[in-house]
């Protein structure tokens, strides 16, 4: 059995224990309190939220500016205008979430505007697999976008970790199953973890020398695993006796986990992932309440995830621990724009990201997604911030790693984008215009056969594409440089069927996605 299947399957049998490296059970041992001296070069943490089964963008960040139209393609669902949280006149956020609301307020939640990938797909599965690897749609990677990175850092794991100079667990899934993110090209970097204070010793069996056959290498295997599964016992618990929580956090799940990472960090853990998830966002039906839309399934999930996060940042706040963490949000993909007669939603493709926390620009990164007064069925939200330039600009932020290899990370094609701040003015960026805005022009619109658009743009490389309804990348306009000033590029659309369709114009850490209809 080779060792990443031997632990997938250590780790799916071992479904409910409390705390796991690669599947094996965590235990715990008396603390030393050596906790004190651990201080890295870099001891900045990133909090992942995984919103497990397609968050329905259009019901949480609610594009004002577009609000009849989404009307007409989702009246049984849509949100009264006068009851939304308004954030700047022209997007507004869930009735339900005043918590990040309030963040929101106070420069500590970015809002990146449809996020996704070139030619989504909707498959749960796969999705998941793209937004975990970083991965193109047609590309297949075992590795994680965080793996690779931990890869490069931590050379050889798991053997020879713990060890003096990296004695706290690298990443922590706040689950009973770790987070395929991690998942280097050997192992997988985190250890799951549900509760820090039920913990056990393992035993390591007799001390015997295993036989020279595949089950002695695997019982070698094994036998180390518990080993360092012991040594990182006592730096958990010890992080989680020395810690401390300030406030009164929401009895969720997601509460809970949140909890549990301000406890271990407030504790002294510098575990540099830690990797949460929240489920129940596939929202087929039922999606709201046939009488009151602010209430209902995704409301629930609007305010489970909004109250959590925003007791996880005054707790950090309290504890003067803000400029160590920052935190994103992600789910698979969105919803479709028009609703079903269920009263939900069908699978989708872009949806909007949050990043939260104190070193953060604040305010939007791209503009509101378009909304056609006409949308086909199964139409979705299209692309304009390809997710994979998220990723890499916090690697490139918050911990430090070049341009260069970046790009060897997640993908040639990535394209810096300034989503942190250094924390040195906080709030200074409340209502601060987006970064890479720029006007964007198709005319004639609607198109019968042809068409131009009209942009300005740097002495810069400019990526052109097309889009359809469904998300699907049809044609690419060109991939080159252009000298600064205002443009005119032909595009060709007479091959095309009729129906909805978007030009996104990539520029040098911006872009701009704009609807066009074709006859």
């Amino acid at each position: 059995m080779k060792r990443r299947k031997f632990l997938q399957t250590s780790a799916a049998a071992a479904v409910g224990t409390p705390l796991m490296l690669n599947g094996m059970q965590l235990g715990v041992l008396p603390s030393t309190g050596f906790l004190k001296k651990i201080r890295p070069e870099n001891d900045r943490a990133i909090v992942i939220i995984q919103m497990l089964g397609g968050n329905d963008g259009l019901n949480m960040v609610i594009p004002l500016d577009q609000y009849d139209n989404l009307a007409n393609a989702r009246g049984n669902i849509i949100l009264p205008e006068n009851a939304v949280l308004d954030l700047n006149g022209l997007t507004a956020l869930h009735p339900a979430m005043t918590g990040l609301k309030e963040m929101y307020d106070n420069a500590k939640l970015t809002v990146v505007h449809s996020a996704g990938y070139p030619s989504q797909n909707r498959s749960h599965f796969r999705s998941t697999d793209i937004w975990t690897s970083a991965s193109a749609a047609d590309e297949f990677v075992s590795s994680g976008w965080l793996g690779r990175y931990f890869d490069t850092r931590f050379p050889g794991f798991p053997d020879a970790y713990p060890n003096v100079d990296v004695n706290s667990p690298i990443a922590l899934t706040m689950s009973s199953l770790v987070s395929e993110t991690c998942q280097g090209e050997a192992s997988n970097f985190s250890l799951a973890l549900t509760n820090p204070f039920s913990l056990s010793a393992l035993n390591q069996g007799q001390d015997s020398e295993p036989p020279d056959t595949p089950y002695g290498d695997e019982l070698r295997f094994l036998r180390q695993a518990i080993d360092q599964t012991n040594k990182y016992n006592d730096v958990i618990t010890g992080a989680a006796k020395h810690g401390a929580n300030t406030v009164t956090y929401p009895n969720t799940s997601l509460g809970n986990q949140l909890k549990n990472v301000a406890l271990l960090i407030s504790g002294g853990l510098a575990t540099k992932v830690f990797v949460c998830s929240i489920g129940g966002f596939d929202t087929h039906a039922n999606q709201v309440d046939t009488n009151d839309t602010t209430i209902g399934n995704h409301a629930n999930l609007m305010r489970t995830l909004s109250d959590a996060i925003a007791a996880f940042q005054e707790d950090l706040y309290r504890q003067n621990l803000e400029e160590r963490v920052i935190g994103m949000t992600f789910s698979e993909f969105g919803r479709q724009i028009r609703s079903n007669a269920s009263n939900g939603t069908d699978h989708g493709t872009a949806a909007p990201m949050f990043l939260f926390g104190k070193c953060l620009s604040g305010g939007f990164v791209g503009e509101n997604p378009e909304i056609a007064p006409d949308v086909a069925v199964q139409e979705g939200v299209p692309m304009q911030n390809d997710f994979r330039n998220i990723y890499g600009s916090l690697l490139m932020d918050w911990f430090e790693v070049e341009e260069d290899e970046v790009k060897s990370l997640i993908f040639d094609d990535f394209e810096y984008m300034p989503i942190l701040d250094p924390c040195t003015q906080p709030g200074k960026y409340a209502g601060k215009a987006p970064v890479d805005a720029f006007e964007l022009n198709v005319f004639p619109n609607p198109v019968v056969d042809n068409a131009e658009i009209l942009f300005e743009s740097e002495d810069e490389r400019v990526r052109i594409t097309l889009i359809d309804g469904m998300g699907a990348e049809v044609s690419v306009v060109m991939d080159g440089k252009l000298y600064a000033g205002t443009h005119r590029v032909p595009i060709e659309t007479s091959r095309f069927p009729r129906g909805n369709y978007y030009v996104r114009v990539q520029l040098e850490g911006r872009q701009q996605t704009k609807l066009f209809v074709k006859l």
